[in-house]
């Protein structure tokens, strides 16, 4: 068989670019970092035609060639390099019929660098509402390339788009615009010197803002007599380009394009009026977060119900058929359980997943941003802070990578530190275990209930503390910064369930399986270190008990060997070692040892409670159960109560409990230094708030 085509898709943010790709590829597809930098990369497989096969690379969106962004220099490094292994054989430019003018400019820029290159206009569907009509054969005599009129939503054209890839030798390479015309002794002369490069490729090559600047010094030593351009003449030389391009742009679609205004509608108008409201905005948004927050609880209680006790069975089965040893303790009170603690939470971070999801895909995350302008202004951030900082809500990794469209670095800086107090997925597990244990079951006038009302506040606390920290560091760093905010306002639309499916499933898969590697290997450790004891202690646990206790027997003494065992064991050790640390905040020494782990990663933390509690203990009892019954030596009274519980959440809701995050952090500010001030401040905010409350309470 032939090899694969390779294609890129290509286009502006906001075109359904995302959605042709999820139609093409379905779950063929994979995410990834491109090589040394932190810059997303989708990459699936197509069937196309004949059996052929096409690899479709995803590209960053871009408004144009003229790269400004860490993401756009991705694009142009890639359709410079022939070389790239990421080099298309056809490039496919998604565009949108309500902004197709715009959307062009990018199209005339690919085509002059001699890739084959189909356009796709998306949202067909929309055409006959906005009183659009399109000439397809002029414009494809026009534009010297195959057009593909396509609806991602309602999956039109797409049949058409894998035909037009098949045939793509039979595409015209020829550019539909000569754009550097404006200045021909310039190009002229650059010609001479490098008679074999593509003009246009070395034009873009010699006016990158950041990467591609030693090409600049490479014309100056190989011809010193040649004149070099200043930094404003060449903008000046780019905006002629742009306008060279537009005027052809313009009489393509005067003869190609007919838009009845009489025909649209107003609808969206209509909408951003009342959603974009410097009140009722506010309200609106405040009231989905709150029924969202209801949902999660609600939706997910019962399937949550099924895992923990699905989880309970299959560790007693698997003790019951297998013969008793080290290796089915392993399973039975280490793999198990510790599995067990992550997996129960899917269905939440599934459902929260599913309803970011839907905010994207609908438009109305995009008016969200610009209604938080208005309040981030006040704290030296605009509202493109605001885009990492909802980020966070699922992952605070790539929240840090979405800060690279922020184009001052003192704004982008500042972002990067506060991003990790935003309530992240991986917090929602300890959230919830902990509100489940110490929050009355109970409603408040009888719809929203206690335990989604805190878990709504705990993201408003992460929220707020991140932006008064904002405040704080833009008083603090003493910093040049000059930032615009512009953003584009997408159309509304209904989400397609295949594009949320999709999204839903990759993250959850995502999030399960990075964490579930960590969360295996300590569930390992945590149990041989509660397994085994360096002291007679330990191995003579069953006699000392059964001396100091005579009056219990069966059940009841097998618990006492088991707490025994587990005081004296390693982990017992390592614990009581920092329990004079950790019990000012009203922790034992067991919750101490979660608070330690979970800096791997915060979702450990119950997994970690999960294998210390099981072991030796009642399998028929869930988690919860378990921690609801741990008793606190001191007083008598049940170890995890309403002060224990608060001074818990507000520890992981300030504190720094991620490595993976601090790695990122370390790559995007280039140094050690941000991100070990980030964690000493965020740590000591955590321990202070902590005990504080635990005091108090």
């Amino acid at each position: 068989m032939a090899k694969q085509i390779k294609v890129s898709l290509i286009g502006n943010p906001n075109t359904g670019k995302t959605s042709v790709f999820n139609l093409l590829t379905g779950l063929n597809q994979q995410v990834g970092n491109y090589p040394g930098i932190t810059v997303e990369k989708k990459e699936g497989v197509c069937k196309l035609p004949r059996g052929v096969k096409a690899h479709i690379l995803d590209l960053p969106g871009t408004y144009s060639l003229n790269a400004s962004s860490l993401d756009e220099n991705v694009v142009v490094e890639i359709l410079l390099n022939s070389k790239d292994k990421d080099y298309p054989d056809v490039a496919v430019v998604v565009s949108d019929i309500e902004n197709l003018k715009r959307n062009l400019l990018l199209f005339t820029q690919i085509k002059d660098l001699g890739i084959p290159t189909i356009l796709a206009i998306n949202m067909a569907d929309r055409m006959q509402r906005r009183g659009i009509s399109l000439d397809i054969p002029l414009l494809e005599s026009q534009l010297h390339t195959k057009i593909a009129l396509i609806s991602a939503r309602k999956n039109q054209g797409i049949d058409l788009l894998k035909e037009l890839i098949y045939d793509y030798k039979k595409l015209s390479v020829t550019p539909c615009v000569d754009a550097l015309s404006f200045a021909p002794e310039y190009f002229d002369r650059l010609k001479k010197v490098f008679p074999t490069q593509s003009i246009y490729k070395l034009w873009l090559v010699i006016t990158q803002d950041v990467n591609f600047r030693k090409v600049d010094k490479k014309i100056a030593d190989i011809k010193p007599d040649f004149e070099l351009k200043s930094d404003s003449e060449l903008k000046r030389y780019q905006q002629k380009e742009t306008i060279k391009r537009y005027q052809f742009i313009n009489k393509a679609l005067d003869e190609g394009m007919q838009v009845d205004q009489s025909a649209a509608t107003g609808l969206r108008e209509r909408l951003d009026r009342v959603l974009t409201h410097k009140v009722w905005g506010y309200v609106i948004f405040f009231a989905i977060l709150l029924v969202i927050f209801q949902a999660i609880y609600d939706w997910a209680s019962y399937p949550m119900d099924w895992i923990d006790e699905g989880f309970a069975w299959l560790s007693e089965t698997v003790k019951q058929v297998l013969p008793a040893g080290p290796f089915v303790d392993l399973i039975t009170d280490g793999i198990i359980p510790g599995l067990g603690g992550v997996v129960i939470f899917i269905p939440q971070i599934a459902f929260l997943f599913f309803f970011i999801s839907i905010l994207e895909e609908s438009g109305y995350m995009s008016r969200v941003v610009f209604l938080m302008d208005r309040v981030m202004r006040r704290f030296g951030l605009s509202g493109k802070s605001v885009v990492p900082l909802i980020s966070g809500t699922a992952c605070a990794i790539p929240a840090v990578m979405a800060t690279r469209n922020i184009e001052s670095w003192k704004e982008r800086l500042i972002t990067i530190l506060v991003v990790p107090f935003t309530t992240c997925s991986a917090r929602l597990p300890v959230y919830l275990i902990i509100i489940a244990l110490v929050i009355p079951d109970k409603t408040l006038g009888g719809i929203f209930g206690y335990q989604s009302l805190v878990l709504m506040a705990l993201y408003f606390l992460g929220f707020i503390t991140a932006v008064g920290a904002a405040w704080i560091l833009h008083k603090l760093l003493k910093m040049p910064n000059k930032t615009y905010f512009v953003i584009e306002m997408p159309g509304y639309k209904m989400p397609l369930f295949k594009n949320v499916a999709i999204n839903v499933f990759e993250k959850t898969k995502s999030f399960i399986v990075d964490a579930g590697k960590i969360i295996l290997a300590i569930s390992i450790i945590l149990w041989a270190l509660a397994s085994f004891g360096p002291t007679d202690q330990f191995t003579d646990a069953e006699e000392i008990v059964a001396q100091a206790n005579p009056e219990l027997s069966g059940e009841a003494l097998d618990q006492k060997i088991a707490s025994h065992k587990l005081e004296y064991s390693f982990i017992g050790y390592a614990g009581k070692a920092i329990a004079p640390i950790v019990a000012p905040l009203g922790y034992d020494w067991k919750i101490g040892i979660g608070v330690i782990t979970s800096f791997a990663a915060r979702e450990v933390f119950v997994g970690t409670l999960a294998t210390i509690y099981s072991v030796g203990s009642d399998e028929e009892e869930t988690i919860k159960n378990r921690m609801a019954a741990e008793i606190n030596p001191t007083t008598g009274a049940p170890l995890f109560n309403f002060a224990t519980g608060i001074s818990l959440l507000l520890f992981y809701a300030f504190a720094m409990q991620c490595v993976s995050t601090l790695a990122i952090v370390k790559r995007e500010t280039n140094g050690w230094k941000w991100p070990i001030i980030q964690l000493v401040s965020m740590s000591v905010l955590a321990y202070v708030a902590a005990l504080i409350a635990y005091q108090l309470l």
